[in-house]
């Protein structure tokens, strides 16, 4: 009778158990983008996978703690999880083929200035899916010319360099054409992504967003903020204590590098890493940023930059109330000034506390260009939220295994 109820008891735990791994796997699988394999390389889907499944194994090991009734071996959830992640290696390897057998290579008419032209046909080329694709360029003495060509196209590709009344134009074409539209944003555009209807007496209008968080933002931003640098601190001070240990063994300096930033509103703060630079790095070229195979970084220091284990005492940054988990990297005061002279829109950036993880470090690059790195950072500021803080924060465990996340700037 015993042995039965405990059987029931086992039954009735894998279940819950079977019905739990489902939930994460669906849920992990949206924050890693694996339900669609459209236009990914192999080695990305891997890469997202190994991170997805790896997070479903923590999920099912602290499920398995907390909630068991009975003994329950840990090895039977290893053993799944490789087992499981073969399976799904083997489902998405097979789904990815057969979506690049029948994918045909898209014809993309690009609309920009000669400048720019130049500029997207490299990323173009750079780009999975569309490396072999047909480019077709705007051709602005001949309107029929340019109908027929975007006729003949599958992306209309819309850069940032047009007039505003040109970009307009095309788009209606492209719209009435039925053809799929991409637009390299400016800061009118981004600003326009999300407006609010406002009446003029029976006039409709929208208000457009000023890149300022509300209060009720600001106030769930910084509660998450708080509840994530405390848990990590605690998690994660081994792992600090034996990376202060061989900072120090590695170079002479002190194990703490701090540098002044410029904070939320231009108000300038200390941001406190572990030195991964000798401690002379710029006692002669003054402020530089870190560049391809910079001599000035120690060999454990490469290490730290590309783990980010560097950046982990800026949770007492984020304790503090100077920054936040997730938000625009902070800069020092030198490029900021020049960033802005170039650029005035790049102080939009300060409107919200700089993050110690962001959307530009996780779509972009260390040598992702300064510009780039802003409309990331706009876009962000359009869309907070604690989900979406909470989804940048899971992306962020890719990207510390990603190589070409910290290439430096050639």
């Amino acid at each position: 009778m015993q042995s039965d109820s405990m059987r029931s008891m086992q039954i009735d735990f894998h279940i819950r158990l079977t019905v739990l791994l489902s939930v994460f796997l669906i849920f992990f699988f949206n924050i890693y983008g694996l339900f669609s394999l459209v236009r990914k390389r192999l080695s990305e889907i891997f890469l997202n996978l190994i991170v997805a499944v790896g997070n479903i194994f923590i999920a099912a090991m602290a499920v398995t703690f907390f909630l068991r009734d009975f003994e329950y071996s840990r090895m039977v959830i290893i053993y799944s999880a490789v087992f499981g992640f073969m399976l799904l290696a083997l489902w998405q390897y097979v789904m990815h083929q057969i979506e690049v057998k029948h994918l045909p290579i898209p014809t993309v008419f690009v609309a920009a200035d000669s400048e720019e032209q130049e500029r997207l046909k490299t990323k173009i080329r750079k780009t999975y899916g569309l490396e072999k694709s047909t480019l077709k360029f705007i051709s602005t003495d001949n309107e029929t010319d340019t109908i027929k060509q975007i006729e003949a196209s599958d992306i209309v590709l819309i850069g940032e360099s047009l007039p505003v009344e040109e970009k307009e134009h095309i788009f209606h074409i492209a719209n009435e054409k039925k053809k799929m539209v991409i637009l390299v944003p400016t800061l009118y555009e981004i600003s326009c992504s999300k407006m609010y209807l406002w009446q003029i007496d029976d006039l409709p209008t929208q208000r457009v967003s000023r890149m300022l968080l509300t209060l009720e933002q600001r106030i769930l931003k910084r509660t998450l903020d708080i509840v994530v640098a405390v848990t990590a601190l605690i998690l994660l001070s081994p792992v600090m204590l034996v990376t202060a240990v061989i900072v120090k063994l590695d170079s002479p300096g002190p194990i703490i590098y701090s540098q002044v930033r410029v904070g939320r509103f231009g108000k300038e703060f200390k941001v406190h890493k572990f030195r991964s630079m000798r401690q002379d790095a710029e006692a002669k070229t003054g402020p530089v940023l870190a560049g391809e195979n910079d001599p000035r970084i120690t060999k454990f220091g490469h290490f730290m930059r590309a783990t980010r284990l560097d950046e982990l005492p800026q949770l007492i940054n984020v304790l503090k109330g100077e920054m936040s988990i997730v938000g625009p990297r902070p800069e020092r005061p030198f490029f900021v000034e020049q960033f802005i002279k170039e650029k005035p829109e790049y102080a939009y950036r300060h409107n919200v506390k700089p993050g110690i993880t962001g959307l530009a470090q996780i779509a972009g690059k260390y040598n992702t260009t300064a510009y780039d790195k802003l409309v990331y950072d706009l876009i962000y500021i359009q869309n907070v939220s604690v989900t979406y803080d909470l989804t940048l924060m899971l992306q962020t465990l890719k990207v510390l295994i990603t190589k070409e996340s910290t290439e430096g700037v050639k």
